[in-house]
């Protein structure tokens, strides 16, 4: 992939709640649509753990009563897919107009072109990741409940995967004002955890559902054998997106006019019931 040398803006955020970290992606969404902020890469974490439901997710997978007593916390993305728990994981974000040749295409093919540069990252933390084209799993018929709520349980094309284990969830969404795609490294830590915050009709279906999910999906942690620091993890991302894709990223902070927006739509959506219920 020869793509023309350019500027990119590489913001690291610190570790927030889950609902800023939603209404933060969107904010920089419409500034680098409206040509006001360059494509921008962002990473960041989430404090405290937080269960993001995809955009068309229905809330009655999420157990309520169990978010509370452990007080997580829950989101709905503005991109679709399944529920993930966010907590021990880098998660990054990459957003441009839908003129940045690096996004254009369509889903698949930006799929295709940004995780060149997720799997040249793995490789510079010492994961011989790879990535291959499979068919999206099927969505459920309406009306009836997602039979499998777990985002890390299901393919999709150009997944990330380790000795055929996921290790990277991504997601994306393509609006009038440009692209924005985002997803998450688990780096350490019990991926089962999850299944406690979703709704099970028994036990044994939530057992079975942990038990799937070890087979499916995997850690940093897991495959190197030792725990890899945050700071480490994104600079290797930083630095996997300047050479494969060849781009100079500059450092950043969020301009006024995103932190204003970001604002505005934590209050009237991202942390508002009528949005994360919805559906």
């Amino acid at each position: 992939m020869n793509f023309p040398h350019t500027t990119w803006r590489l913001i690291r955020t610190p570790a927030a709640r889950g609902a800023w970290n939603m209404a933060v992606d969107e904010a920089i969404l419409a500034a680098s649509g409206g040509g006001l902020v360059p494509p921008t890469l962002r990473l960041y974490a989430w404090s405290p753990p937080c269960l993001s439901l995809g955009y068309a997710q229905p809330f009655t997978d999420v157990n309520q009563s169990v978010l509370e007593q452990r007080g997580w916390e829950v989101v709905r993305r503005p991109t679709g897919g399944r529920a993930i728990l966010h907590t021990d994981e880098l998660t990054y974000s990459v957003i441009g107009p839908m003129d940045e040749p690096r996004l254009a295409g369509g889903v698949l093919e930006s799929y295709r072109v940004l995780a060149q540069a997720l799997l040249y990252a793995l490789q510079l933390l010492g994961i011989p990741a790879q990535a291959e084209e499979k068919p999206a799993a099927p969505a459920p018929a309406k009306g009836q409940s997602n039979q499998n709520p777990v985002c890390f349980e299901v393919p999709s094309n150009y997944e990330i995967t380790m000795g055929g284990k996921k290790l990277v969830g991504s997601a994306q969404a393509r609006r009038k004002e440009g692209v924005l795609q985002h997803g998450s490294l688990p780096l350490y830590g019990d991926l089962t955890r999850i299944v406690q915050a979703l709704v099970f009709p028994d036990a044994q279906r939530r057992e079975r559902a942990a038990a799937r999910l070890l087979e499916r999906a995997t850690t940093a942690e897991s495959i190197l054998g030792f725990t890899l620091d945050w700071d480490q993890a994104a600079q290797a991302f930083a630095e996997a997106f300047s050479q494969r894709l060849n781009i100079q990223l500059q450092p950043a902070e969020l301009s006024s006019d995103e932190l204003e927006r970001a604002e505005a739509l934590l209050r009237e959506k991202y942390a508002n019931p009528a949005w994360t219920r919805r559906v």
